[in-house]
C-alpha cells in the first residue's frame, strides 16, 4: 500500500481506537492504549513499506500522548518515557513490515520450488 494511504489509515485508525477506548473508559491507563496502538502499528506495518514505519509510529504516538499520557488535547515531551513509547511503536511497525516480508519471501520460495519434496 502507498505510504500516504497507510499514514491516512494510521490517523483514522488511531483516532477511532482512542475514541473507542475513551468511550470504554480505558484512556486512564497509558499501557493499555500503548498496547492497542502497537497492535494497530503491527497491522499497518504488514500493509506498508518499511519507509512508512516512522510515520506510523509518530501518528500513533501523537494520539497516545495527546489523549492517554497528558491532559486531553495537550501534546508534550516527557523525555525518556516518551522516547520509549515512540520506540515501542516504531518497533511494532517494523515488526509488522518484517512479518510481511517473511511471508512474501516464503510464498515466493514455494512458487519457485518444484515438487513436494
Amino acid at each position: 500500500m502507498a505510504t500516504p494511504r497507510v499514514l491516512g489509515v494510521a490517523y483514522g485508525g488511531a483516532f477511532a481506537l482512542v475514541a473507542l477506548l475513551g468511550a470504554l473508559g480505558l484512556l486512564r491507563d497509558p499501557g493499555t492504549v500503548l498496547a492497542v496502538l502497537s497492535a494497530l502499528a503491527v497491522g499497518l506495518g504488514i500493509c506498508a513499506r518499511l519507509i512508512a514505519a516512522p510515520g506510523i509510529a509518530v501518528v500513533c504516538w501523537v494520539f497516545l500522548n495527546s489523549f492517554a499520557v497528558t491532559p486531553r488535547g495537550r501534546l508534550s515531551w516527557a523525555g525518556y518515557p516518551e522516547a520509549g513509547r515512540l520506540g515501542s511503536l516504531l518497533a511494532a511497525a517494523v515488526l509488522g513490515t518484517l512479518i510481511a516480508r517473511i511471508s512474501h519471501a516464503r510464498r515466493a520460495y514455494r512458487r519457485t520450488t518444484t515438487g513436494n519434496g
